[in-house]
């Protein structure tokens, strides 16, 4: 038995070498920590259970069979976060560049079919070359299980994935399904195709942070919802999103023990948005008088940032924020705001999350380039998202909702639950300027001083139909608040809507206008 154990700990202690002290050093000379260490800083101490720790790969090709490394270039396992289940696969560029094979592709799999089994999280730490080109055809088959298990589990428990090192080809798309991505600022980057791929093709020179480092991906394309300067906060970032998030579809995201009083008015908020309907202000400073102390966790914060969503606390209970920001093109809706939006309302939806709507929106961005690049389509699925949410939805109208832009973001007509809107609210088809040069172009063309005779005819319009009082006469508006009651009003209704059921019609799938 003696001779067995000590096999067992010479075992163990081959497979926690990784591909040995020289490619450690590598790795960390490049600042960049080894999969175990991005592990055992990641859960909670001591709460690691490896699987498949003494698995090899199966290649004879080019010379393969001589070179076995235990753990394939895969740690996978599952431990906990502040005391909950999570499932955790960590690629491991010290053994093959952390490229996939077989083997290494049935252990990410096995780790996600245990997850789906009971229900929690599943982070991919990701920092792999690729394919394993020596295994052929068999590693897109193991790419592609990936795929298929990242499907079914899309929308069952969240899907995490960090991007810590390279990310290209084939390996890119398994965390574009997940439900968020991180990224390492100057160490990781995502591509289909490298720079000198792209420069054979097309003879455009580009290096590898401009073509999909974190910054391109952050503030250009959208795929990365989070950067961070280092392995240690993406790992710390990772965490905090996790607290926001329930550990599967059935269940409700934690709540914890409010910190903020909630029977109190905030009197500042009053301050803070402008009576004037041009005038630009920072929705931020709204957002975070209504929350509970704790900072907002903005998502996608460099990406469309003239709509911000992010998660935050209400009363203790996690919430999904989102918000017109009129500090950025007005606050209008544009193709990229559309598609971040609805994406993020659809997760919200999908984990049990309410959602909280802030709307100051003129309208969509107008423009050839705009219609060009498919406002319709995109603008549909912001619609789409919301009137599909079955989660509780409230909505606060701080000032402007022109047009098709009221409808989109979370009226009634959609579904909401609870739609508040400001003295300052201004609801109507278009905004008074616009309204008034097609209802008075005669008159004013006739008029001795068109431009005085225009500006009273917009105060006039402004003051009997762009006010929030006709749109409660209708019921369109449960109620026009004093800004002050936000933060108290919104946990009332939170609470009331805590056990609010929706019976949807029998379907496979609805078909969003993708």
């Amino acid at each position: 038995m003696d001779e067995r154990l000590e096999r067992l700990r010479a075992l163990r202690e081959e497979a926690a070498a990784g591909g040995g002290p020289k490619r450690v050093q590598r790795q960390h000379d490049r600042g960049k920590l080894t999969a175990r260490e991005r592990i055992e800083y990641f859960l909670d101490e001591d709460s690691f259970n490896e699987f498949d720790q003494f698995r090899t790969h199966r290649s004879t090709n080019f010379g393969m069979e001589e070179r076995k490394l235990l753990t394939d270039g895969v740690v996978t396992g599952y431990g906990t976060v502040d005391g909950r289940k999570v499932f955790v696969f960590a690629h491991d560029f010290t053994i093959f560049a952390g490229s996939l094979g077989e083997v290494f592709a049935e252990k990410i799999c096995k780790v996600m079919e245990h997850a789906e089994r009971v229900g929690a999280p599943v982070i991919g730490l990701n920092d792999s070359g690729g394919a394993r080109i020596q295994e052929g055809v068999v590693s897109l088959g193991g790419f592609t299980d990936i795929f298929h298990r990242n499907q079914r589990l899309s929308g069952v428990v969240p899907q995490i994935s960090a991007i810590m090192g390279p990310c290209a080809g084939g390996a890119t798309y398994s965390p574009s399904i997940t439900d968020f991505v991180f990224m390492v600022e100057d160490t990781s980057h995502m591509f289909i195709t490298g720079p000198d791929v792209i420069e054979t093709v097309t003879g455009e020179q580009v290096t590898q942070k401009e073509l999909g480092g974190a910054g391109t991906h952050a503030n250009t394309t959208g795929v990365a919802h989070f950067t961070a300067p280092d392995d240690h906060a993406v790992l710390d970032g990772i965490r905090r999103l996790l607290s926001y998030l329930p550990q599967n579809n059935l269940e409700d995201p934690p709540r914890i023990e409010p910190t903020e009083p909630t029977d109190t008015d905030i009197p500042e908020i009053r301050e803070i948005v402008p009576a004037e309907p041009r005038k630009p202000y920072d929705v931020h400073a709204v957002i975070e008088a209504v929350i509970d102390g704790e900072a907002f966790m903005e998502v996608n914060e460099g990406y469309a940032a003239n709509v911000i969503v992010g998660f935050a606390r209400l009363d203790g209970r996690s919430v999904g924020v989102v918000a017109n920001n009129p500090r950025v093109n007005a606050g209008t809706l544009t193709v990229d705001a559309s598609m971040k939006t609805a994406r993020f309302v659809r997760v919200c939806d999908a984990f049990n999350i309410p959602i909280l709507t802030f709307v100051d929106v003129p309208g969509y961005m107008p423009g050839t380039e705009q219609e060009h690049d498919g406002i319709i389509r995109h603008g549909a699925k912001l619609l789409y998202a919301y009137s599909e949410a079955s989660v509780p939805l409230l909505t606060v109208i701080t000032r402007k909702a022109y047009g098709g832009a009221y409808c989109v973001m979370a009226s009634k007509h959609l579904g909401a639950d609870v739609n508040y809107a400001f003295p300052t609210a201004e609801i109507a088809v278009m905004g008074p300027q616009g309204a008034v040069n097609i209802l008075y172009r005669d008159e004013l063309e006739r008029a001795d001083d068109p431009e005085a005779r225009r500006d009273r005819l917009v105060e006039e319009y402004r003051e009997e139909f762009a006010n929030p009082y006709t749109a409660a006469d209708r019921g369109f508006i449960d109620a026009v608040i004093d800004p002050a009651a936000t933060r108290r009003k919104l946990v009332q209704d939170l609470e009331m809507l805590v056990s609010k059921r929706e019976n949807a019609p029998q379907r496979k799938h609805g078909n969003i206008p993708l």
